[in-house]
């Protein structure tokens, strides 16, 4: 009787789970909506990603935007393209084409180019026949921190440059009167005045950053 009981109260749930469950609705299919063709609008791509030439393996960051360097006359923002006379100017890549190449600033090895006789700049502005009053001396600045020292080289700087175009005016001749900071060259004072606008930038920490302190000269020294 037990087994006829749990026979019908199996059957008894089973029954009432199926009555229970509402039976399936039919699948009704709709038809996707046609969209015109003129409706459709597609968005135009970024203007930094549609300028990227093929290949650029920065396209993919709109944020990353390539800078041509050392561009003609007419287009480097500088000279007046209206003036017919700024077509006639030599473009730079023409010019600098034959010049040792640097990393940096416009791509070009200044220095080396003046020591290999690459290059004659003329010392006088109205004289071309006016010789250079050449300073072979470095000046060590100790800085704080793990940077190496800075070395200022007289030598690079008067073949170019007059003494009067540094002092008094940017560097008093004399020591411990000139205080320098990084911040004060990043705002254009101190080497700011040249470095970053005619000479090479200051993001070349190397080549100004270029003695080792002396404290990391004699650890490297000990056996």
């Amino acid at each position: 009787m037990r087994k006829i009981f749990s026979a019908f109260l199996i059957l008894g749930i089973s029954l009432g789970t199926a009555t229970a469950a509402e039976p399936a609705k039919p699948a009704t299919s709709k038809k996707p909506a046609v969209v015109p063709a003129a409706a459709v609008v597609t968005a135009p791509a970024p203007a930094s990603v549609a300028a990227a030439p093929a290949g650029d393996v920065n396209t993919f960051n709109r944020l990353l935007t390539v800078h041509k360097r050392n561009l003609p006359p007419p287009e480097d923002g500088i000279h007046d393209p209206a003036n017919n006379e700024t077509h006639s100017l030599q473009p730079p890549l023409e010019a600098f084409k034959e010049l040792p190449k640097s990393t940096a600033g416009n791509r070009v090895n200044w220095v080396k180019s003046m020591n290999d006789k690459k290059i004659t700049p003329r010392y006088d502005r109205l004289d071309p026949k006016a010789e250079p009053v050449v300073m072979d001396l470095n000046i060590v600045r100790e800085v704080k921190g793990s940077m190496p020292d800075v070395v200022y080289p007289h030598k690079q700087h008067t073949e170019w440059l007059d003494c009067s175009n540094c002092h008094p005016a940017i560097f008093i001749p004399q020591k411990g009167a000139n205080q320098i900071s990084m911040a004060s060259i990043l705002l254009g004072q101190k080497c700011g005045v040249c470095h970053g606008k005619v000479a090479f930038p200051v993001s070349e920490c190397r080549l100004c950053h270029s003695q080792p302190k002396a404290s990391a000269a004699k650890t490297s020294a000990k056996p």
